[in-house]
């Protein structure tokens, strides 16, 4: 089945300029057929992109315009509004993606019956991101900033959640869960997209040997207003329920393979 038939393509700017110009430009490079669709949502009141009357040659580009800004999770739900294909792909504007990861990364999904796929994440540097993550309790924070090993261990059969700089994701799955839940403006939205799914029996995968490259800002670390999103998305997180049903599930497995 070609891609066009099969996949949709969601970015949304946030003031990026030349950085989504240029993972536009080469996402058009990777498409030998024409009709991919691409939905990008410009949340910044009159932002500007080079090829907003200019639609790249191969893919079928809509942009939407927000009148105010909107979270990541509510923009990405509104493109996907948009989505008549088998799979959705959530994409930060400050990736790069020089090859064709799509198909890898469909055929891996598809072949082991996987939901929700995201690849493995380099920095320019070339070295790996922290992007696999324990389930997002108070204690695996507290193991995080202690440094301890085991994070990125999939073998243990735990669940893990992946940072969505890059998502892979079924339309019948997302559709499923109700999407991302709007009330994270911004950060934790796919932590909480993963853990429902996972709790929504959706497997959620993670594939380490295709990768991506992230031009991350880190605005978090430098702008109080970021930090107090990050602390509210949190405070969200233990105020709901997927974060501790997830916790007593991991307890039960615990104690059930100590006691045989």
């Amino acid at each position: 089945m070609p891609l066009s038939d099969s996949l949709t393509l969601s970015i949304v700017s946030h003031g990026h300029g030349m950085l989504i110009e240029s993972l536009v430009r080469q996402l058009d490079q990777i498409f030998e057929l024409e009709g991919v669709k691409l939905i990008v949502t410009l949340n910044e009141p009159g932002e500007y992109v080079a090829f907003d009357k200019d639609s790249p040659r191969k893919l079928r580009t809509i942009i939407i315009r927000n009148s105010a800004p909107l979270g990541f999770g509510a923009n990405h739900n509104a493109a996907f509004q948009h989505c008549t294909t088998r799979w959705f792909a959530i994409l930060n504007p400050d990736l790069s993606v020089p090859t064709d990861v799509f198909t890898a990364l469909i055929t891996t999904a598809s072949e082991r019956g996987a939901a929700l796929v995201a690849p493995l994440v380099l920095n320019t540097d070339g070295r790996e991101e922290d992007s696999v993550r324990w389930n997002l309790t108070p204690w695996s924070l507290l193991k995080r900033k202690m440094r301890f090993a085991g994070e990125s261990d999939l073998g243990d059969g735990r669940f893990r959640w992946y940072a969505g700089m890059f998502y892979l994701v079924m339309s019948s799955a997302f559709r499923h869960v109700g999407g991302f839940d709007s009330r994270y403006f911004l950060y934790c939205e796919d932590y909480d997209l993963c853990a429902r799914m996972h709790l929504a029996g959706h497997r959620v995968l993670f594939q380490r040997d295709i990768s991506v490259i992230h031009d991350a800002r880190r605005a978090s670390r430098n702008s109080f207003k970021h930090i107090m999103l990050h602390l509210k998305s949190m405070w969200q997180v233990w105020s709901s329920l997927p974060v501790w049903r997830i916790a007593f599930q991991g307890y039960l497995a615990r104690n059930l393979a100590t006691n045989r």
